[in-house]
């Protein structure tokens, strides 16, 4: 397998205040990762610095292997918008357009040839079971259509990674289950890497492997090999109890 990310060192200090200390990461291609933690941990912080949406203070990122520190602010900003897909908490549709229109939002702006985005659109419309509301308003879908089209928004320009920051934070138990099952078959269906920071036990059961941080370093992993989602979900709510942190 190839490493899609890798930290060395990877620090982040706000004023004298350190968040990020020292981290040493790989993720690798396909792989579902969740990074969990109590609050201040670090986890936002650090899929902010990896995604380049915050500048580190320390150490060394690289995304397929292209140092981060080697772009400027312009080479970073392409960089970001071919090799990056996001999925935030909430949303972030623009309401003027349709479910369609945000889906190919991304491929308008590089001036993606029509025959093109319409190939691309069809086998994720039909991973993500979202073809009935491709022309209604995101005022007029529940939060899981929401979300499942800023799925589909997110892998649609065929990203190196897709970061999800608390995916599931807005959603009902049951939006949210659906959610979860349909970016595990986004992750085995297309092979997409998914980073994903959440508070939610149940959220990280789903993923292949859990990055524990607390005080702004990792302090534990686990991988779910063989093992079932329930039994992956006591795994870690024993890891976590064990940690301190909250869970629930």
């Amino acid at each position: 397998m190839n490493p899609v990310i890798r930290t060395k060192n990877l620090a982040k200090s706000y004023g004298k205040t350190p968040v990020l200390r020292n981290i040493d990461l790989t993720v690798q291609a396909g792989e579902f990762t969740a990074v969990m933690g109590p609050s201040g941990s670090g986890k936002s912080t650090l899929m902010n610095v990896i995604s380049t949406i915050d500048r580190f203070t320390g150490g060394e990122v690289w995304l397929e292997e292209q140092s981060l520190l080697q772009l400027g602010k312009s080479e970073l900003r392409r960089f970001r918008q071919e090799k990056m897909g996001f999925i935030f908490q909430d949303y972030n549709l623009l309401d003027t357009l349709t479910v369609k229109e945000n889906i190919l939002l991304p491929l308008s702006l590089r001036r993606c040839p029509a025959e093109e985005m319409e190939a691309r659109l069809e086998p994720i419309v039909r991973a993500l079971n979202i073809r009935d509301i491709l022309d209604r308003y995101p005022s007029e879908i529940s939060g899981g259509q929401k979300q499942r089209t800023a799925c589909a928004r997110a892998i649609i320009t065929k990203p190196a990674v897709v970061f999800a920051d608390e995916p599931t934070g807005a959603l009902d138990s049951r939006s949210a289950t659906q959610l979860l099952e349909e970016l595990v078959n986004l992750n085995g269906t297309f092979g997409t890497t998914i980073l994903m920071v959440t508070h939610d036990i149940y959220a990280a059961s789903y993923c292949k492997r859990v990055i524990f941080l607390r005080d702004g370093a990792v302090v534990n992993e686990l991988y779910s090999g063989e093992m079932s989602q329930r039994d992956f979900y006591d795994r870690i709510l024993e890891t976590q109890s064990i940690m301190g942190g909250k869970v629930r």
